[in-house]
């Protein structure tokens, strides 16, 4: 099968992922085997790829917004191992998100936050992603996709949208309030949908001329950049991968409200007055997902209509979208198509 592989991180503009002939994988018990469709392309990637973050061996096969096929799965042996996903079947659509697997014994996955599991492994990290023709994934986390989601629609939905949206939840925002999101790419893009949802009004500070326009397309009553004056936000959710901007939105919301940061890697927070804090002002990072942030999210975006904006490359064009990505080329979100898929 086709596959594109990071050997060695640098800098995307050089190119790191490189194609590979690989054998077909085999399922082991309690895994299926996906035929991919389509699979988004995300900044870990890109942080992945430059070597910001260092997966735990290489080479590895980037990517985890996978949406395919079932060709293959052997059921689980395990007593007492949480179920497989409803629908599981071979011919079954599915998505296949950032978490890979997670141990089920631990106080974390007990109390159902699998996301913070310390053995937990992550797709296209830990094990190979969906940078290829075909992958493997545990039976107990792979999503099924909403009929009326098409697939180049639900890729970006398995990372962006899912991670976006514990990122609203962290943030307890509430119907009607202000929100202010910093930075407005492929997550953001999707959370303010879901935010006019439910009535917010919604500012987006992003340096980006192409993300203003489109931040007052989707609904944002105002688009400019961090540190501009405006009214005082009950919540906010930060995107961009900066520290700095991070104490922008704090400064920026009323006492009692709440700061989520919605990034897996971010440059160090300076140092600022505990005066910006005060208040029962609150600062809370958003670490992966779990399992029922997945589902609620996908019938939450059949319900609300979201729209994903999306590029569409062929894989052997990754690192071409993973270049545009950094350097914010396209609105929304690049998606890999396989030849024929």
């Amino acid at each position: 099968m086709k596959a594109y592989r990071l050997v060695s991180p640098a800098p995307i503009e050089h190119k790191p992922l490189l194609p590979a002939d690989l054998p077909l994988p085999e399922p082991a018990p309690g895994q299926v085997r996906i035929q991919v469709s389509v699979c988004g392309v995300c900044h870990t990637d890109l942080h992945i790829a430059e070597g910001d973050i260092l997966p735990p061996r290489l080479p590895v096969t980037p990517g985890h917004q996978v949406v395919g096929i079932v060709d293959a799965l052997l059921p689980s042996p395990t007593p007492g191992r949480k179920g497989e996903a409803p629908g599981l079947r071979v011919g079954a659509r599915v998505g296949v998100p950032w978490l890979h697997w997670a141990c089920g014994e631990c106080d974390f996955c007990r109390r159902g936050m699998e996301n913070l599991c310390p053995q937990a492994q992550f797709t296209g990290f830990s094990v190979d992603g969906g940078f290829a023709e075909y992958l493997l994934a545990d039976s107990r986390y792979v999503l099924p996709i909403p009929a009326e989601i098409p697939a180049e629609q639900a890729a970006p939905l398995l990372c962006a949208g899912i991670v976006g949206y514990r990122a609203l939840k962290k943030a307890e925002i509430q119907p009607g309030e202000r929100v202010g999101l910093f930075g407005f790419g492929a997550s953001a893009h999707l959370c303010i949908q879901v935010l006019r949802h439910w009535g917010c009004e919604v500012h987006v500070f992003t340096r980006s001329a192409s993300h203003q326009r489109h931040a007052l397309e989707l609904g944002a009553v105002r688009a400019t950049e961090a540190g501009s004056s405006a009214a005082m936000l009950d919540k906010a959710v930060v995107f961009a991968p900066s520290g700095e901007i991070i104490v922008r939105a704090l400064e920026s919301i009323r006492p009692g409200g709440i700061v989520s940061i919605n990034a897996i890697h971010a440059s160090d927070i300076p140092s600022f007055p505990y005066a910006t804090l005060w208040g029962e002002r609150q600062l809370r990072s958003v670490a992966n997902a779990t399992y029922r942030d997945g589902v609620e999210f996908l019938a939450l975006a059949v319900k609300a209509g979201i729209h994903a904006t999306v590029q569409v490359y062929p894989l052997e064009q990754v690192n071409q979208a993973l270049d545009d990505l950094k350097h914010s080329r396209f609105d929304g979100e690049a998606v890999l198509e396989m030849t024929g898929g």
